[in-house]
């Protein structure tokens, strides 16, 4: 039986490469983008079993009603990919509010919203499977991406919350945590704040350790993803490629010997 799959961000990355993935097997996958034009190629190719829909995540009453305009079209909507999102590459300090506002935005606040428009329709149906796209900065962080961090942790936070709220009316949460892949994400889709000279020496270091050579390919992704979205158990956390786990490995040991190295002094605290 062929699954409703709702994909926000569809338009280019991940998004796309997941939705093609997903109508070559047969599935019907309903595809949100802010230019509908972005989306003609999917129509063409796939026909009916693709419904595109123009959608700002950023809006909350758009979301509402692209959901529930999915909802109407297919007849239920079995799997959530939240994936509608940016990077922002800059210092702490250079961050403009709007920048920071923006990224936001699109990055929690439009998860928020599709994710609490969905959430009624799969507590009616009784299962559903809500997958948000985050990244291995929503466990670990780098610098020049401080505010791009913060969105993802922000979005894990959510999210795991929500994976004990949901869980008895039968909604699987997940977050796919990516290490760095060659998507627009860092390129047209990326925006840059206004440079401070003084963080060069740190921003030179990021940028000639964060190599397009060590980032993932795209399209290896989507058997992964495959395999998540059919799981009847699927992990809360999903690392995707094969520099996350080391990566997060090392910081969680940093950070359980730090809490160790204070244990006592945290416990004196207490008082009691």
């Amino acid at each position: 039986m062929s699954k409703i799959i709702l994909i926000t961000g569809a338009s280019r990355g991940f998004g796309k490469i997941w939705a093609k993935a997903l109508l070559e097997r047969g599935d019907k996958v309903a595809t949100t983008a802010r230019n509908l034009a972005d989306l003609d190629d999917l129509v063409q190719s796939y026909g009916d079993s693709v419904f595109p829909i123009q959608l700002d995540v950023t809006d909350r009453d758009a979301s509402f009603a692209v959901v529930n305009a999915v909802n109407q079209h297919f007849g239920r909507i079995d799997t959530l990919i939240n994936n509608a999102g940016f990077g922002l590459f800059g210092a702490v300090e250079e961050t403009t509010e709007q920048q920071a506002r923006a990224q936001m935005e699109t990055n929690f606040f439009g998860v928020l919203w599709v994710t609490q428009a969905v959430v009624p329709i799969m507590r009616a149906q009784r299962s559903g499977h809500i997958i948000q796209v985050s990244s291995f900065l929503g466990l670990i962080t780098m610098p020049v991406l401080g505010l791009y961090n913060a969105s993802k942790y922000a979005v894990n936070g959510l999210s795991e919350t929500l994976a004990t709220e949901v869980k008895s009316f039968g909604i699987h949460v997940s977050l796919i945590e990516p290490n760095g892949f060659s998507t627009d994400w860092a390129g047209a889709s990326a925006l840059q704040t206004e440079p401070i000279e003084a963080y060069s020496p740190v921003k030179k270091a990021f940028f000639e350790a964060a190599t397009p050579d060590s980032w993932g390919t795209p399209e290896a992704t989507a058997k992964a993803v495959l395999l998540l979205i059919d799981s009847p158990n699927p992990p809360l956390h999903f690392l995707l490629g094969k520099l996350a786990y080391p990566a997060v490995k090392q910081v969680y040991a940093k950070r359980l010997a730090e809490f160790d190295a204070w244990s006592t002094v945290s416990a004196e605290a207490q008082g009691h």
